[in-house]
């Protein structure tokens, strides 16, 4: 079965040590600013975790990130952008940790 596409899920995990209330909105700010652009991109998401109680469900991370790329070199293209190096410039200070899973599409 041929791919049909990249899904680049990004978690990031808020800073504690001078953490304000709004920092999640801060990063989803500079995500929603930066990335949607920059070319390659056919969807982007980003928000906090839901609220679904459930025992398999990580919800320690601050703000996920969705991106789906037509293939892999569309997400190269992304990952070497200046819209993206300018958003981890700006955003990386509000994360402590950052989790990447891409994965192909079939």
């Amino acid at each position: 079965m041929p791919n049909t596409g990249l899904l680049h899920m990004v978690y990031f995990w808020l800073r504690e040590e001078g953490r304000q209330p709004d920092d999640a909105q801060k990063l989803i700010d500079g995500i929603k600013r930066n990335l949607p652009q920059i070319p390659g991109v056919l969807r982007l998401e980003a928000g906090e975790p839901a609220t679904t109680p459930r025992d398999v469900v990580d919800h320690s991370y601050g703000v996920a990130l969705l991106v789906e790329f037509a293939d892999e070199e569309a997400h190269d293209v992304y990952q070497d952008h200046p819209d993206h190096l300018v958003f981890i410039e700006e955003c990386h200070s509000l994360w402590s940790r950052v989790q990447v899973y891409d994965s192909l599409i079939r």
